[in-house]
């Protein structure tokens, strides 16, 4: 009797998300110009077309002709757990009847880290956030987000989401902080090897710096596979953000050899909708919600990370 191996696509995004903030004022936290009386006049109005947006990139991420949308997600730049539940519960992505987990962080302004997934392809077993203690004469930074869970193949999938701190301030002041995060991760890798014998892992997230920088070459001299590197779109983008004319990636997917050996493809997702012109510097550029305190009614400043791989 020959058994039929059946594949399942598994498709994960990693998507910085540009200031996904509600317009109440969270005491504590410095959100005060997403606010309706800010010079951003962050309205409801707003608000709901950011999510009607996020909601349509998101779906954009899966595959049209199977209907297939994304099993997964880490979002970064989401304010808090209303604005996740009424992503998820009220946008028109609640169809997809996803589920979410996020961060609850010491970040000056709320920032968190969420992950969105589908109960269907992956079951949480546990999550929490994970602490990095600022430099001195640093804020503090976002958690990193770690949670587990089991895949449709009855394997544990172990993902680790991030957003490093910002080079506000200067690449080179703020870049032991962006170090700093790299290690507590690789300290959560090595918890989970030691555990887990032959774990599967993966790591995504903006971690504001590129391939070639210190933090990013930390990871991947820790036996792990940065499978977004050098990555295109399919409609003209050379990484997910532009600044000045120049294309490059501060978004990145990592994966350990186990998880990698499943890859079935890496891209960026540039559909048309989510660019308009650079008028400046020509090409395209991601079609972002604010320039400055000016609101253009775009989807994001950054493009979305797209990676599938094939699981049994």
């Amino acid at each position: 009797m020959i058994e039929t191996l059946l594949l399942f696509i598994f498709t994960f995004v990693e998507y910085n998300v540009e200031n996904l903030f509600d317009t109440v004022h969270d005491t504590g936290k410095q959100d005060e110009e997403f606010l309706p009386n800010s010079p951003h006049h962050w309205t409801r109005a707003h608000y709901w077309r950011k999510l009607d947006h996020i909601s349509q990139a998101l779906v954009s991420c899966g595959d049209s002709r199977s209907g297939h949308l994304p099993d997964m997600a880490v979002l970064t730049e989401v304010e808090n757990d209303s604005v996740m539940r009424d992503l998820t519960r009220r946008s028109p992505l609640r169809a997809a009847r996803y589920e979410y987990v996020m961060t609850s962080s010491a970040d000056s302004r709320g920032i968190d880290v969420a992950l969105v997934y589908s109960p269907f392809s992956f079951r949480l077993l546990n999550h929490h956030g994970v602490r990095v203690t600022p430099p001195p004469g640093h804020h503090p930074t976002r958690d990193i987000l770690y949670a587990s869970g089991l895949l449709r193949s009855g394997d544990t999938l172990h993902v680790i989401g991030v957003h490093a701190p910002s080079r506000s301030g200067g690449e080179v002041r703020t870049r032991p902080y962006r170090l700093l995060v790299a290690e507590r991760v690789c300290d959560i890798v090595d918890s989970i090897r030691n555990v887990t014998g032959h774990p599967l892992i993966l790591i995504a997230g903006d971690f504001n710096d590129y391939s070639q920088d210190a933090s990013i070459k930390l990871i991947t001299n820790h036996d792990i596979k940065e499978v977004s590197a050098k990555v295109s779109g399919r409609h003209g983008a050379r990484g997910t953000y532009r600044f000045q004319g120049e294309w490059g990636s501060l978004d990145h997917v990592f994966c350990n050899a186990p998880w990698a050996e499943q890859l079935n493809d890496s891209h960026i997702n540039d559909a048309p909708f989510l660019l308009e012109e650079d008028k400046k510097y020509g090409g395209v550029k991601p079609f972002r919600t604010f320039l400055g305190p000016r609101y253009l009614g775009g989807f994001s400043d950054h493009l979305s990370l797209v990676v599938t791989f094939l699981i049994k």
